[in-house]
């Protein structure tokens, strides 16, 4: 059976016809491939990204056989925080677009683009496996493969790996063959870019499979939407998820941000979890990190070679978020890091204009704690940093908004006995009254958290509460509930 059956392609795009595989030595000590003859082809690119892109739109027209269809949201969200309540959500609907930043420089991912370029692509792997199919055990087998990272000692880790490429290591059990050669092939596709790149020697510590079978796609296909694509119908994501990137490029990208004080800082990873250049795990304990010497004003894209405000860039946002924007029945600022995971998405021209134009609910889901990013803010001042990313406040003047708070918030979830202050009276000055105190549990790693049961139910109840009636601004009318 040929890999690409296993994924519904048409046997004309044969990724065995394209990818033409030789392994030369078992022997890790020497060169894994030959030089292989391996090259993307324009064409069969073409047709993987137009069935991408149907993929995605006939998502959209198909009507529903369900006379009372679950609701549809739309979240803006980084690669972890949001995560934890992805499995709940699941249950409810999985009528969702994931909206993710592609900026994320730390970990595993900055390996990736040090030495092959293109966009972080952590972050939309990690939340492609949250989505994954479940219900098999060659669907869990799947999910375990991707889901790996390599040990931290990099001997270790590049032992691990070649056994994994060779398809000789235990993570293939239960792996069927189509699965397996499609998956490999594009290990192997990641593997001999890397050795084409004789001057820069990658570092396989702590490195993810997922991210190493992603880049390969990405490369390939040269396209990202392609790679989600390829990745989506791997792990069997339902059709109806979509996972996007704010800004679809097969660039790298780099974020920055000003400080308050004028003090401009390069690069995601340094904004929230700086190492000061060490290659060791990233200690995402705020309390671990020295304090920014002000407070964020504002967050942009910088050129690759950039280091200040005349470097600063203006990519273009995806369409597909656009297009979602004015679909879905609710848009969710979610919880985690709100500089560095949530506000790259919304300062995108054309963001602020969709949101504002919805009568919607609109929520944001308050951290439970500060962090290096927020350390000091009320919930208020959260309210404050997104509407000035839409608003896009702090940047060029001619391409601002001056819309109110409430355009793009009208209700807050909260929860309980979580650190940051909510001040109720500033926030209704910003015409924010809805505010919900949401069950929390205390997790080991990160302490208090939303109890992700709660959180589902009370988003729903706020979506089924609000939906039925046609109101101009819908933050009057849950204020008055």
């Amino acid at each position: 059976m040929y890999p690409e059956m296993a994924l519904g392609f048409s046997p004309s795009i044969s990724i065995r016809d394209s990818l033409s595989l030789r392994f030369c030595s078992k022997n890790p000590s020497r060169s894994l491939f030959s030089r292989a003859k391996l090259r993307p082809y324009t064409h069969r690119r073409a047709q993987l990204s137009f069935m991408a892109s149907a993929h995605c739109n006939d998502t959209q027209t198909q009507p529903c056989s369900s006379p009372s269809p679950s609701p549809s949201l739309l979240v803006f969200s980084g690669g972890t925080a949001f995560n934890g309540v992805v499995e709940e959500l699941k249950k409810v609907t999985t009528r969702v677009a994931h909206v993710l930043p592609v900026s994320d420089d730390g970990g595993s991912t900055a390996e990736i683009v040090r030495v092959l370029g293109g966009p972080a692509v952590g972050d939309i792997r990690s939340r492609c496996l949250r989505l994954s199919d479940e219900s098999t055990s060659e669907a869990l087998a799947v999910r375990r493969l991707l889901g790996h990272r390599l040990p931290i000692d990099p001997s270790d880790a590049k032992l691990e790996w070649y056994r994994i490429v060779e398809g000789e290591d235990p993570l293939w059990d239960g792996v069927s063959r189509p699965y397996r050669e499609t998956i490999r092939a594009f290990l192997v596709y990641f593997q001999d870019q890397i050795l084409r790149r004789s001057d820069e020697s990658f570092c396989f510590s702590n490195g993810s499979i997922g991210n190493f079978f992603f880049a390969g796609a990405r490369i390939f296909f040269q396209s990202l939407d392609a790679a989600i694509f390829l990745f989506s119908r791997v792990s069997q994501i339902p059709k109806e998820s979509l996972v996007l990137p704010v800004i679809s490029t097969n660039d790298r990208l780099t974020l920055g941000c000003e400080l308050w004080d004028g003090t401009i800082i390069r690069g995601q990873n340094e904004i929230s979890h700086p190492t000061n250049g060490r290659t060791e795990q990233i200690n995402k304990d705020y309390t671990s990190c020295s304090a920014l010497p002000s407070r964020i004003k504002r967050v942009f894209y910088m050129s690759s070679e950039g280091s200040n405000l005349l470097h600063e860039v203006f990519p273009s946002v995806n369409p597909m978020v656009l297009e979602q924007l004015s679909k879905v029945d609710c848009i969710v600022y979610a919880m985690g890091s709100l500089f560095t995971s949530v506000c790259p998405s919304l300062v995108l021209q054309g963001i602020g204009e969709r949101i504002s134009s919805r009568s919607i609910p609109k929520v944001l889901l308050l951290n439970s704690t500060h962090d290096r990013e927020t350390a000091g803010l009320s919930a208020s001042d959260f309210v404050t940093a997104i509407t000035d990313s839409l608003n896009r406040t702090c940047g060029a003047p001619h391409k601002s908004l001056n819309n109110h708070p409430s355009d793009y918030i009208n209700a807050i979830l909260v929860p309980r006995d979580g650190q940051v202050p909510v001040d109720t009276d500033i926030l209704a000055s910003q015409g924010i009254s809805h505010v919900v105190s949401v069950d929390s549990i205390r997790d080991p790693k990160a302490g208090v958290i939303f109890d992700p049961k709660s959180l589902i139910k009370a988003l729903t109840d706020l979506i089924c509460k609000t939906a039925a009636i046609p109101v101009k601004h819908p933050e009057v009318l849950m204020s008055s509930s």
